[in-house]
């Protein structure tokens, strides 16, 4: 028998983009997610759906909302 392949290291695997968005907005709100990375998706008439369409388009925004999930996940009480 062979042994079980390894469970990956990525913090984020299986949490999908939504997911992590309505994480966010739920412990932080709109405004909490506008004050942190100021793009218009969330500062101006914000919704999941544009929010996901331009996090997909722009990986440093993208980046910036993985790694405050990763740090939340890691410390609740943030």
């Amino acid at each position: 028998m062979s042994a079980p392949p390894p469970k990956p290291n990525d913090p984020l695997h299986g949490v999908t983009l939504e997911t992590v968005v309505n994480m966010l907005v739920q412990r932080h709100g709109w405004k909490g997610l506008a004050d942190r990375i100021p793009v218009r998706c969330f500062m101006f008439n914000p919704t999941v759906k544009s929010s996901l369409t331009f996090l997909r388009k722009t990986p440093w925004a993208r980046q910036r909302l993985e790694d405050w999930y990763v740090l939340e996940m890691r410390d609740p009480r943030r």
